[in-house]
């Protein structure tokens, strides 16, 4: 609040000195020179306001004649003290009191009055004055000794009120955190969930605006899922992203994703991140945010943004409520995509394409117009085992491809039709990236080379991150391009169980040994492959081969016939 001024010091150098700023305004010019003169040189005042931001301070006393030039005053400067006469040449009585009051805000005013008007003094107390002065009985000590107590008790005050106004938006903040609880319960699908905490978040008188985001899958933006409040078309007017490299990835909503951590912009007039989307705020009453992340364990749902018409409306304690609210809410989405995952075949699917791995393969399909499908990929020891069928090309042709692809191996052709046969292709080079997806919860569900493309498609459970899936496989490989995301139905439930005793009930190897004989026609008449065959791709000895493919079907006809 206050000015500065400069001091020579004894070696002749000048420092900057900070000043006790005193707006006189006083149409006498007797009684203005004897409040100056009390006022000059004076080190008491300067001692007595001693708190640590006024140390030091020094006054300096501007002095207007009107009171319309000491509202400018009042406007333009940063003003510590008012001293008011109350009758001026353009204002009479308490009328003027009130006019600077509404002008000044939280600054404090003494008010300067004559001996006959001592009553009117007491007046402008009630009024909202800190004090006042019957000019004749002005001595400096008293002078100082007013205008000391008229700062403190001002500065009490605005401490009271800030105090107070924070617990206010404590307890609101902690009625809007039970409220969204008890969505939680209530609650069946995740868009209901975030709607109705923007909708109550809204609610509040004061939240101006909420929306709950989400980044966009194979890209760094993030798009609005739910919102209410004043939006005006906001959320179409910026663009908001979580790119560190980014001016749009980072403000609030970018970097709490990033961070996990909530973000709070206390001025949205003069907090520089906030720079893209100020005009737009602005121009919507918004003046201060909080952008709160919405993360369980390694799953990143989004971010909850709040806006408030006042600054600093997101300050303290608050933070920890916002960041307990982010937390019900990220764990309530968990609940709901866990119970939707049992009660649904639903699951997601994500499409890629590769540039690079099998060119000589990617080559053929265009130059013979010809396609070949990857139906099922098997993890051995030590190798990746790819069984397929090719459609419209020769068999001489695709091997030659094959030997000229790095990373392949060898290939078999397992059964053999007029226009397309069936292989079994090793191809080490695809078991790092094989490996990131499974370990993330993933199986590639398919991959087909046709019209010059390779294109995979890779199967997640409902409620995985899709985003996080994404940018691991990219940077498994540089040559990929994330192409789609889709919701599939995969089927009816088989009652008997079958399909749970394949995901829950065999071991790693003991699923290898049954589907590597079933995809390379070990159980056929006649047999595709015998078991040496096989044994010799997993990697492993023919015993072992058998032992785990006879467990494996033990295991598989007890999930289907046991219980007839």
């Amino acid at each position: 609040m206050s000015g500065t001024d400069t001091r020579a010091d004894a070696d002749g150098t000048t420092a900057e000195v900070d000043t006790l700023e005193i707006l006189l305004i006083e149409d006498n010019p007797g009684d203005a020179r004897l409040i100056q003169e009390m006022l000059r040189g004076t080190e008491e005042l300067a001692q007595r306001v001693s708190s640590d931001e006024s140390a030091g301070r020094t006054p300096e006393i501007t002095r207007e004649n009107r009171l319309e030039d000491g509202l400018e005053t009042l406007e333009g400067s940063p003003i510590d003290v008012v001293l008011l006469d109350l009758n001026l040449p353009d204002s009479e009585g308490l009328q003027t009191l009130e006019t600077v009051h509404d002008e000044s805000g939280a600054t404090p005013i003494v008010v300067l009055t004559g001996v006959r008007d001592q009553q009117v003094g007491v007046q402008a107390i009630q009024r909202g004055a800190q004090d006042f002065l019957v000019k004749d009985e002005v001595t400096s000590e008293l002078l100082v000794r007013t205008i000391h107590h008229a700062i403190e008790r001002a500065r009490q005050e605005r401490e009271r009120r800030r105090q107070r106004e924070q617990l206010e938006a404590l307890n609101r903040l902690n009625r809007i955190g039970h409220d969204i609880t008890h969505a939680v319960i209530t609650t069946e699908t995740r868009a209901d969930l975030e709607q109705q905490v923007c909708d109550r978040l809204a609610e509040s008188d004061a939240y101006r605006f909420a929306w709950i985001g989400g980044v966009n899958p194979g890209s760094d933006r993030v798009v609005p899922k739910a919102a209410a409040g004043i939006e005006e078309g906001y959320l179409d007017a910026v663009d908001v992203s979580v790119a560190e490299d980014d001016a749009t990835g980072q403000g609030p909503a970018g970097t709490a994703i990033r961070t996990g951590s909530v973000q709070v912009m206390s001025d949205i007039q003069s907090d520089p991140e906030f720079e893209p989307w100020r005009e737009e705020a602005i121009e919507r009453g918004y003046r201060s945010s909080a952008a709160v992340p919405i993360v369980h364990e390694d799953l990143v749902y989004g971010v909850l943004n709040v806006y408030s018409e006042s600054p600093r409306a997101f300050e303290g304690p608050e933070t920890t409520i916002l960041a307990r609210i982010g937390d019900v809410i990220a764990h309530a989405i968990t609940a709901i995509e866990r119970k939707d995952a049992l009660v649904s075949d639903a699951v997601i699917e994500l499409e890629f394409r590769v540039e690079e791995l099998a060119r000589p393969l990617i080559r053929l399909s265009s130059e013979e117009e010809c396609t070949i499908a990857f139906e099922q990929l098997i993890h051995g020891d030590e190798t990746l085992l790819a069984y397929g069928s090719a459609h419209e090309v020769d068999q001489d042709a695709f091997q030659e491809a094959v030997d000229e692809t790095d990373g392949f191996g060898d290939v078999r052709f397992l059964a053999v039709r007029r226009d397309a046969f069936e292989f079994e292709l090793v191809a080490p080079a695809a078991v790092s990236l094989f490996e990131t997806i499974a370990t993330h919860g993933g199986r590639v569900q398919s991959a087909t080379i046709d019209d010059g493309e390779f294109r995979f498609v890779v199967e997640l459970p409902r409620g995985r991150d899709t985003r996080q899936m994404i940018e691991l496989i990219k940077e498994q490989r540089d040559d990929v391009t994330y192409l789609a995301q889709r919701t599939r139905e995969r089927g009816d439930r088989n009652d008997s169980g079958s399909s749970s005793v394949l995901e829950d009930d065999l071991t790693e190897k003991q699923r290898a040994a049954l589907e590597t004989a079933y995809f390379a026609g070990y159980f056929d008449w006649p047999r595709e492959s015998t078991g040496e065959e096989i044994s010799e791709r997993l990697g492993i000895a023919p015993a072992t081969f058998n032992q785990h493919l006879r467990t494996a079907e033990r295991k598989f006809f007890d999930s289907v016939l046991g219980e007839q």
